[in-house]
């Protein structure tokens, strides 16, 4: 029987994010891209993942979408055959001077879409969101603002409202007992190799794998090497 992967999309993305992915594994999987847009936290989202989803099942989740991943397997560990946590991180927004600088980085962003629309947001969000020599690649950029473009101020508001209230799912981490892979690009300032080799030591047994040469968007900048980690990741 084909596997069944749960694809989480991040902040302001979808389909356009593992196109890639989805292409090359072809008729190997069953691969379904969840939608949780009309969420207004990331418990609404991994509800939403949850109604949509078999009884059991693989998943993956980039960026807000493995904060979603967690929540999941914090409500549902039982479904959950095997998780790939993608360029994520995991605690909750920090307290006093650091969190409220995060708040104010956040909204400026928000801020910004509401004043000048989506695409000139996603032309200043895009500099710190692919590795530097991607920002040259002008297909790459140009989905990638195509897909932000496609989405409403009002959306972002309420996803990065929910990303500021995040739960924090440290002790989630050290509950998860089913096969584990991290990926994150090399290159990712948001959420970089550290985070994620933070996030490995709480799960025993399992894998990071770091993709060179990419930034925060790695399925895209680097599709070819992320599709043979998740092959890896589905099939070993």
């Amino acid at each position: 029987m084909k596997p069944v992967l749960m694809m989480l999309p991040g902040l302001m993305c979808d389909r356009t994010v593992w196109a890639p992915q989805i292409e090359a594994l072809g008729d190997a999987v069953v691969t379904h891209v969840v939608d949780y847009e009309a969420a207004t936290s990331i418990t609404g989202m991994a509800e939403e993942v949850l109604r949509l989803a078999p009884a059991s099942f693989a998943m993956t989740g980039h960026s807000m979408g493995g904060r979603v991943a967690l929540e999941v397997l914090r409500m549902a560990p039982q479904r959950v055959e095997r998780v790939a946590l993608m360029d994520s991180g995991y605690r909750a927004l920090a307290d006093g001077e650091t969190g409220e600088q995060e708040i104010a980085g956040r909204m400026r962003f928000v801020n910004l879409a509401k004043e000048k629309g989506m695409r000139v947001m996603g032309q200043e969000w895009l500099q710190g969101m692919v590795h530097p020599e991607r920002r040259r690649d002008t297909q790459l950029c140009g989905d990638i603002l195509d897909m932000i473009a496609s989405k409403t101020p009002a959306l972002f508001e309420r996803q990065i409202k929910a990303l500021i209230e995040r739960p924090d799912a440290t002790e989630v981490l050290r509950s998860v007992r089913c096969p584990t892979t991290f990926i994150t690009g090399r290159q990712d300032t948001w959420s970089d190799v550290a985070q994620h080799q933070a996030m490995a030591a709480l799960v025993p047994g399992s894998r990071l794998v770091v993709i060179e040469d990419a930034g925060h968007m790695s399925t895209m900048e680097q599709p070819e090497a992320v599709t043979q980690a998740l092959r890896d990741f589905l099939f070993d």
